[in-house]
C-alpha cells in the first residue's frame, strides 16, 4: 500500500512551512534516515528524513511551494514490491493549503495594484472584519474522534487536558503517550480555540486596498512579507491581545559593572595570536544578573497555563538577536548556573548562527525570560512585549553619564534604564517589583553574582 509522505512539523509550534528543496525526485529509491527535503520555518532551514523504505512515486508539493500546512501529503512513496506507477497515479492532489511561490515586487497582482488617484476613503463603509487565523485541525477519523492511542487518552483523562489542544507527533498527527507528557509541562499545545460566532470581531484599522490608495502609483516598492515576518506580526498581536502586560522602571548604576568588566576583559587569557578567551560585555552581566535574580524571586520564574502554574527551576534566558527579516530568541539555559565567560561564548555563537538561520528549534523555543538589548543604539528606555509563554521580559536601554544626588551632593553616574513587562496573570506589582529590585541589587554590585 503506497505510504503518504507527510509535511512534517519541525516544532511545536508550527503550524505551515516553506517546501524549499527536493533532495530526492521520482523513481528514487529512499531508505529510513535518507534526507529528502528541506523545509524552511518562520526561524530556520532544516533537513526532512525519510521514516519508511521504498521508492518515491509521486512529488505532490513542488520545492519552491510556500506555506504548505502540517500534515498536508507532499509525496507518495511506493513500498517494496509495489507498482510504482500505480502508486504515482493513484496519489492524491496536493491540497489547497499549499500555495505557490508569492509574486516578486515588480509583479504584484493586480488586486493589490493602488487606485488610479489617492482619494479619501468613504466613512459610510467601514472595512469588513477579517476573521482571526485559526488552529490546525486535530486529525479526526472522519466522526469527530481525535486520533490518539488508548494510552494516551487514558493519560490526558487523568491529567485534565483537551485532546484536541495538543499536537500530536504520532504516524498522521496520532496523539501518543509522549505527547501527554510534554503537554503537562505546556508543550507541544495549540493555541486555544477562536472566540465563539458572536464575540467582538477584531477588524484592521485599513484594508490593504486603502492604504496603498493613499501612495501614488509608482512611488513604493511592494515587498511581500515572508514567513517569519507574518510569524511574529501574529505572536506579537496575540501577545498584546491577550496578556495584560504592565510596566515596571528603575535606573541602575553600573559604574562597579564597568569597573569589573574592564579588569575581567584586560586579565583573559590570550592564545598565540594575542586574541582573549573571551571579552564580555554588558549584555553578558544582563543576562547572569536576570538569571540570579529568578532564583531569588522564583514566583517570578513562571508560565501562565489554563490549567496551572508552571514554575520553572531553571532560569532559562531568551536574548532577543536582530536578524535580517525579524529577530529571533535564542536560550541560555540554566544561566544561573554558568559564568560569565561562559554565557558570553553560547551568546557568540548563538548571534552568528541566528543571522544564518542555522538555530535548531530548541535552542530557540521555549525559556523562562526573555531580556532585549537597544542600548547599543543609543536608546535611553523603552518597553518590550512578552514572548509567550514567559510572564516577564526585561528591556535594557543604553549606559550613559547622568547628574545624581548622593547625600545631598551632585556627582556624575553610569545609570542605565531597565524596564521589566509583566504579566499580570502570573505576576503581580509587588512581585514584579520584587524581581526588578533583585536585578537591580545584582546588576549594581556585579561581586554578588558570584556568590
Amino acid at each position: 500500500m503506497p505510504i503518504n509522505i507527510l509535511m512534517p512539523a519541525l516544532s511545536p509550534t508550527m503550524e505551515k512551512g516553506n517546501l524549499a528543496k527536493w533532495l530526492k525526485k521520482e523513481g528514487d529509491k529512499v531508505k529510513s534516515g535518507d534526507v529528502i527535503a528541506e523545509i524552511e520555518t518562520d526561524k530556520a532551514t532544516m533537513e526532512v528524513e525519510a521514516v519508511d523504505e521504498g521508492t518515491i512515486a509521486k512529488i505532490l508539493v513542488p520545492e519552491g511551494t510556500q506555506d504548505v500546512a502540517v500534515n498536508d501529503v507532499i509525496a507518495v512513496l511506493a513500498g517494496d514490491g509495489e507498482d510504482v506507477k500505480a502508486a504515482g497515479a493513484g496519489a492524491a492532489k496536493p491540497t489547497a493549503s499549499s500555495a505557490p511561490p508569492p509574486p516578486k515586487a515588480a509583479e504584484a497582482p493586480a488586486a493589490a495594484k493602488p487606485a488610479p488617484a489617492p482619494a479619501p476613503a468613504k466613512a459610510a463603509t467601514p472595512p469588513p472584519a477579517v476573521a482571526a487565523p485559526q488552529a490546525p485541525v486535530p486529525q479526526t477519523n472522519g466522526h469527530g474522534r481525535i486520533f490518539s492511542s488508548p494510552l494516551a487518552r487514558r493519560l490526558a483523562k487523568e491529567a485534565g487536558i483537551d485532546l484536541a489542544r495538543i499536537n500530536g507527533s504520532g504516524p498522521h498527527g496520532r496523539v501518543v503517550a509522549r505527547d501527554i507528557e510534554g503537554a503537562k509541562s505546556g508543550k507541544g499545545l495549540k493555541a486555544p480555540a477562536a472566540a465563539p460566532v458572536g464575540a467582538p470581531a477584531i477588524a484592521p484599522s485599513m484594508s490593504d486596498k486603502q492604504i496603498l490608495g493613499l501612495f501614488e502609483q509608482g512611488s513604493y516598492e511592494l515587498i511581500p512579507h515572508d514567513g517569519m515576518r507574518r510569524t511574529i506580526a501574529q505572536r506579537l498581536t496575540a501577545s498584546v491581545q491577550t496578556v495584560p502586560h504592565f510596566y515596571l522602571t528603575m535606573d541602575c548604576d553600573i559604574g562597579k559593572l564597568l569597573a569589573a568588566r574592564e579588569e575581567i576583559n584586560a586579565a583573559a587569557p590570550k592564545d598565540n595570536d594575542k586574541k582573549p578567551a573571551y571579552k564580555l560585555s554588558v549584555n553578558d552581566f544582563v543576562i547572569k544578573a536576570m538569571a540570579i535574580a529568578l532564583q531569588r524571586i522564583p514566583n517570578c520564574n513562571v508560565s501562565w497555563t489554563e490549567g496551572g502554574m508552571l514554575k520553572h527551576k531553571h532560569s532559562d534566558i531568551g536574548v532577543a538577536v536582530a536578524m535580517p527579516g525579524g529577530l529571533i530568541t535564542p536560550i541560555i539555559r540554566k544561566a544561573e548556573t554558568k559564568s560569565l565567560s561562559t554565557i558570553s561564548g553560547e551568546m557568540k555563537d548563538f548571534a552568528a548562527r541566528a543571522r544564518a538561520r542555522k538555530l535548531k528549534p530548541e535552542e530557540y523555543q521555549g525559556g523562562t525570560t526573555a531580556v532585549s538589548n537597544l542600548g547599543m543604539y543609543g536608546i535611553k528606555d523603552f518597553t518590550a512585549v512578552i514572548n509567550p509563554p514567559h510572564a516577564t521580559i526585561l528591556a535594557v536601554g543604553t549606559s550613559e553619564e547622568r547628574v545624581v544626588v548622593r547625600n545631598g551632593k551632585i556627582e556624575i553616574a553610569h545609570i542605565m534604564s531597565v524596564t521589566l513587562s509583566c504579566d499580570h496573570r502570573a505576576v503581580d506589582g509587588a512581585l514584579g517589583a520584587e524581581l526588578i529590585g533583585a536585578f537591580k541589587m545584582l546588576i549594581e554590585n556585579p561581586v554578588m553574582m558570584m556568590v
